[in-house]
């Protein structure tokens, strides 16, 4: 067995819930790629269901136990699948569309899939923000905590995260996206000067900036894309740095949220290493 598999992964509390401070993303399995449509139909085309049982059953062999999914039939289909193998994962699920504005297909889903948190979705949460309206976003992570789940927000803009705690929400948790990528194309070329570049969605300061406001908060929170949507996983130095930073700038409370694409490596060991390497600094 290698290092990743004997050594103890770092854990989290969400609630009741211990949690992997690595999280499994799905946007790679779910074909969301910020590298273009070729690679999202690449990736599409690799994660069958047969690759995607893969992936869970290797991340749960090297201590991962959580998984952030939106909704999605192939999510559906893995759970399924999973769970009559006699295995389980925790589900932290992104809520939007319909499962935001219909409280039965919400029911309905908790009812068959059980996922211990939802998350407002952070697209959604920033446009509200933006629109004076984030409100709509705690109504929903209050009607997701009447039901015994805990409930909280998802956001790119760390000013989203900040309202939140200023208004005295109660809240369980955060999810915190490094990288501020809902900015207005106005927004984009203030940060970035003058014409926006073909990646400026990806700003090199915005890690610190989310993560000063990380550090503030009292509910843990769930970073994600610490690798800039992929920008920092073509080499292996890149990705250590992007995990070093992460876990030394978020709360030993927090955990982060990856995708993963083990077309050409294991990643998930990689990951697992990098999070066992640095998951006990932060704070």
């Amino acid at each position: 067995m290698s290092e990743a598999e004997t050594t103890a992964m770092p854990m989290i509390q969400l609630g009741e819930h211990q949690v992997s401070r690595l999280i499994l993303g799905s946007n790679p399995m779910l074909g969301y790629s910020y590298m273009g449509s070729l690679m999202a139909k690449f990736m599409v085309e690799y994660y069958t269901p047969e690759n995607i049982q893969k992936l869970l059953h290797r991340c749960l062999d090297l201590g991962v136990n959580t998984w952030q999914t939106s909704a999605d039939a192939k999510v559906d289909q893995a759970f399924d699948t999973l769970r009559d193998s006699g295995r389980d994962m925790h589900w932290v699920f992104l809520a939007s569309g319909e499962h935001v504005e219909n409280p039965k297909a919400l029911a309905d889903l908790v009812a068959r899939k059980r996922p211990i948190a939802i998350v407002h979705h952070g697209g959604v949460s920033d446009r509200l923000y933006r629109e004076g309206r984030l409100g709509e976003a705690y109504d929903f992570a209050e009607r997701v905590q009447d039901m015994g789940i805990l409930g909280g927000i998802s956001a790119h803009n760390p000013a989203v995260i900040r309202h939140a705690e200023e208004s005295g929400w109660d809240l369980d948790l955060y999810m915190t996206c490094f990288y501020r990528i809902t900015r207005t194309p106005a927004e984009e070329a203030e940060v970035v000067g003058g014409e926006v570049p073909l990646w400026g969605k990806f700003v090199p300061g915005d890690p610190a900036r989310m993560c000063e406001v990380v550090r503030q908060v009292k509910r843990p929170c769930l970073g994600f894309k610490i690798m800039a949507g992929g920008r920092l996983g073509d080499r292996p130095e890149s990705v250590e740095g992007a995990f070093k930073f992460a876990f030394e700038n978020i709360k030993p409370s927090d955990g982060v949220v990856v995708g993963m694409f083990p077309r050409f490596a294991d990643e998930p060991e990689q990951n697992a290493v990098l999070t066992r390497w640095f998951g006990s600094l932060g704070g």
